[in-house]
């Protein structure tokens, strides 16, 4: 079991503290993430709601219609994703205190990845959304 892990944004004016073990680690690579955190992808660490406490200056902001983007409204630092009509929340693992803690079994929506991009760790990617 996990126990309890933690992070923050940039500037450290929010913080989470999430209780208990992932439901999967993925890295994202849809145009959505993309956009929404400024990067070629989105590693993530996805719990369910109830099990993640939040604290701080948090904005959301809708990228879909059942999705909204968790982010600090001071320095701007994406940090979740929520899908409420689940109850799950993804975490960004580069803004855990402890980033090297989990590591990502899969890679999804690799369709919309850069060509450049490579994928050589081994692990299995799926054009969209994983089977199942």
């Amino acid at each position: 079991m996990t126990a309890s892990f933690s992070g923050g944004c940039l500037c450290g004016a929010c913080r989470y503290t999430a209780h208990g073990e992932p439901i999967n680690v993925r890295v994202c690579h849809c145009r959505s993430c993309q956009k929404a955190l400024g990067a070629t992808f989105n590693a993530r660490v996805l719990m369910p709601r109830a099990a993640v406490e939040l604290g701080g200056p948090i904005g959301w902001a809708r990228s879909s219609p059942e999705l909204a983007r968790g982010f600090c409204t001071l320095c701007g630092s994406t940090l979740f994703s929520e899908r409420a009509v689940r109850g799950w929340i993804g975490i960004t693992l580069a803004s855990l205190d402890e980033p090297e803690r989990f590591t990502p079994t899969e890679h999804i929506w690799t369709s919309s990845k850069p060509a450049w991009l490579q994928l050589a760790d081994g692990l299995p990617h799926y054009p969209e959304a994983p089977p199942g």
